[in-house]
């Protein structure tokens, strides 16, 4: 099927969100060159990032549609656009770790790399003038981020399961998945009773929203590159995505 790029939607850090002509149900993904840190506080881009990211987010969707996680993924056209299920994006990022790193790892006086004894999920209110502040559960569902108590737990146990496939697919090439971040997001009129039926995994899932560490040198491949000044980010995510696509992309030929 051929798709025809409609009207512009709205603008993200890494992507532009544009409709798809005669179909309201699905959206154009465009994914950016453009690389950003800390809330989009630190920006740089390189030749390539938008298509790599999409590589990988095409190959982690399939992946997962095949192990029965529902997400918005349709199909791959042209070197950096996804088209994708429409969706109204919930105003929660579900955070899983796998080991402690970065900030999380500071704030709390962990050595960089702990490991945790099972997947641990935070919540953070997606909101980048506020810093994405950290939330409770009983913030999101008494604050109306999440529509009720059962689908908050629809959505930890969604992202414990991606977890553990995730952790998998990525072993496979020897990284090792130390954290990831997820968005879900409602099919717009879906309304049929049953928790998590019309909640499909969105965004995206790359080594933008991803902390990866190869697993024999320990070396970041990751957006953590970029935040910490190491280089070499576009040699790492390429990496990554020749290793994901080797192993991957002819079992996943949809």
């Amino acid at each position: 099927m051929k798709y025809l790029k409609g009207p512009f939607l709205h603008a993200g850090k890494a992507k532009d969100v544009y409709a798809v002509k005669d179909h309201s149900h699905l959206v154009w993904v465009e994914y950016k060159d453009h690389l950003t840190a800390f809330n989009g506080k630190k920006n740089s881009s390189f030749q390539g990032k938008g298509g790599i990211n999409r590589d990988i987010s095409s190959l982690v969707f399939r992946f997962l549609k095949t192990k029965d996680i529902k997400n918005h993924w349709v199909v791959d056209i042209t070197k950096n656009v996804m088209i994708c299920k429409k969706l109204e994006i919930l105003p929660v990022e579900v955070v899983v770790r796998n080991r402690l790193a970065g900030s999380t790892a500071r704030r709390f006086k962990f050595p960089e790399g702990y490991l945790l004894s099972e997947g641990l999920v935070e919540l953070y209110y997606k909101k980048d003038e506020l810093g994405d502040p950290f939330m409770s559960s009983e913030q999101a569902v008494i604050f109306g981020f999440v529509s009720e108590w059962e689908e908050m737990e629809y959505l930890k146990r969604a992202a414990l399961e991606v977890n553990r496939h995730l952790k998998y697919f990525f072993n496979e090439v020897d990284v090792e998945l130390i954290d990831f971040k997820l968005e879900f997001g409602k099919l717009e009129g879906t309304k049929n009773g049953v928790i998590g039926s019309d909640l499909l995994l969105g965004d995206e899932i790359s080594c933008d929203s991803c902390r990866l560490w190869d697993k024999k040198t320990g070396e970041k491949m990751d957006k953590d590159r970029f935040r910490l000044d190491l280089g070499s980010i576009d040699q790492y995510y390429k990496e990554v995505y020749e290793r994901l696509k080797r192993r991957w992309e002819k079992e996943l030929k949809m």
